[in-house]
């Protein structure tokens, strides 16, 4: 055994934080010393975000303040030069089908190339949260649907607010 402190990263637009994600981080604050929830302040891959760094880092905050050893930190460089600056050696994403699989299996191999002293640790979806991502809840909030059980209360009177046409 080690003393070293066992830090996780768990990357993420958090654009909203989903009961699904904090359902991963949970489980991951169970197998590391200290979880840093890192929300990405700058996307290739997406739209715009609804909410801003600040309030995304923030309902990160509110939702996992029972938990004593994860933090949100925004970020805007490599996740693995995130986790390096860190002192993390661990990224841990959760996977909720098979497409999940196909994009992460990829994102893990650029960043094995990238950082090979930085592992990527795959949780799968616990069942109840295996259909739930922030696009559908944006979705329907957009529509006037019913959010209230997929994501923390402040985040889902935030998107009515935001949202609701």
């Amino acid at each position: 055994m080690t003393d070293e402190k066992r830090i996780a990263v768990c990357p993420g637009s958090y654009d909203p934080i989903t009961n699904g994600h904090l359902d991963i981080i949970g489980r991951t604050s169970a197998q590391f010393d200290e979880v840093v929830v890192a929300v990405v302040n700058v996307s290739v891959r997406k739209n715009e975000p609804i909410f801003g760094i600040e309030e995304r880092v923030s309902f990160i905050e509110e939702a996992t303040a029972h938990l004593g050893n994860v933090r949100a930190e925004p970020f805007s460089v490599l996740v693995v030069d995130f986790a390096r600056s860190i002192g993390a050696r661990t990224i841990v994403k959760g996977l909720r089908a098979i497409s999940d699989f196909e994009y992460e299996l990829e994102m893990g191999q650029l960043n094995r190339m990238q950082a090979p002293d930085v592992d990527t640790l795959y949780l799968m979806a616990s069942p109840q949260y295996s259909f739930l991502s922030s696009s559908g809840v944006k979705e329907l909030a957009t529509f006037g649907g019913d959010i209230d059980s997929l994501v923390p209360e402040r985040v889902a009177r935030r998107l009515k607010e935001e949202l609701t046409r």
